[in-house]
């Protein structure tokens, strides 16, 4: 049976998120906001929603902070092997030599918080609290707003040199505002629903396979609340909106972090990372190496291939692997 509710919630997170995927894009065009932006900021803290609820129903109804923390943590790890999926999927250039090299201010954003977050969970115990909350959580929220303020910036500048990128065509004119804002409303709803329920479903399979909360939390809670992203990215992909879909997966993961330091401020029993296991720093430096890796394919544009495979996405998948690997032997 808790399979069965593990699947069922799942496949509620998938079937609203991508629902609220499709109504925040008619909201993105019926506000007038660019949809490479969107992508970052939008699109991924939508998307991230079941992180969100997941991480603060994890510490405050249930007292499961290594849940929390592996779900943020494994979901930056999963959103990169979503990319490489679906660079595996597409035929023809890898999608790193088609998204524009403006990404890279959202990937080092990325490496900049889950650096912090890894040092911060290596050396918890020495840093000071204030209150209940962990000084890096003010420090992992300036930083996630400071990042947003130089990829608007970023963003704006160059819309300003492309024209062409801001002015869009209307594809949603029979959709009315209410309408969709209403609808929005309701898949948020079920996917917090559904998400509140997830940390309990974990805690459980934990329980009865032996596989450890650290490894339930990075690898089947991560996957479970990541499925919104792999929604969008594929629809952004199948639109030809390359950056919409790079955007969403590397903004996610900036959100994450911030997520984190959300949860630290619901976690009443003190600072989340000193109460955690020092594993979930393993996740947190290798969703950075493989970000590290996205960024330099990013710079670099290569068009081979070996087979299906571009070099990015093999290296991607190698990390994921060992990861998983690794948390397994430490469960």
């Amino acid at each position: 049976m808790i399979w069965i509710q593990f699947a069922l919630c799942t496949a509620l997170i998938l079937y609203s998120g991508s629902k609220l995927s499709l109504y925040g894009d008619v909201i993105a065009e019926k506000s007038g906001l660019g949809r490479t932006w969107i992508g970052v900021i939008l699109m991924a803290s939508v998307t991230s929603l079941p992180e969100l609820v997941t991480g603060i129903s994890s510490v405050a109804l249930y007292n499961l902070p290594n849940i929390a923390a592996g779900d943020v943590l494994g979901s930056c790890m999963f959103n990169l092997l979503i990319l490489a999926m679906l660079d595996i999927k597409r035929n023809g250039s890898p999608i790193s030599t088609l998204a524009h090299q403006g990404h890279v201010l959202t990937a080092a954003s990325g490496i900049l918080l889950l650096g912090l977050a890894a040092m911060s969970i290596l050396v918890s115990d020495l840093i000071p609290a204030i209150g209940w909350i962990g000084l890096y959580s003010p420090l992992f929220l300036l930083t996630y707003f400071a990042a947003m303020r130089i990829i608007f910036r970023y963003e704006r500048a160059r819309n300003a040199r492309f024209v062409s990128d801001v002015i869009e065509g209307l594809q949603y004119a029979h959709l009315s505002k209410t309408g969709t804002y209403v609808w929005f409303g309701v898949h948020a709803l079920v996917i917090v629903a559904a998400a509140t329920y997830l940390p309990h479903l974990g805690d459980e399979i934990a329980t009865i396979t032996g596989l450890g909360r650290t490894f339930v939390g990075s690898i089947f809670i991560a996957v479970a609340t990541s499925l919104p992203e792999i929604v969008v990215s594929r629809a952004a992909l199948k639109m030809g909106a390359v950056d919409l879909a790079v955007g969403n997966l590397l903004g996610s993961n900036v959100f994450n972090i911030a997520i984190l330091a959300i949860d630290d401020a619901f976690f009443l029993q003190g600072p989340i990372l000193a109460s955690i296991e020092p594993s979930h720093a393993i996740t947190a430096l290798a969703a950075l190496t493989m970000t590290a890796i996205v960024t330099i394919a990013l710079i670099y544009r290569s068009e081979r291939r070996i087979l299906i495979f571009s070099w990015e996405s093999i290296g991607v998948f190698i990390v994921y692997v060992l990861t998983s690997l690794v948390l397994y032997a430490r469960r």
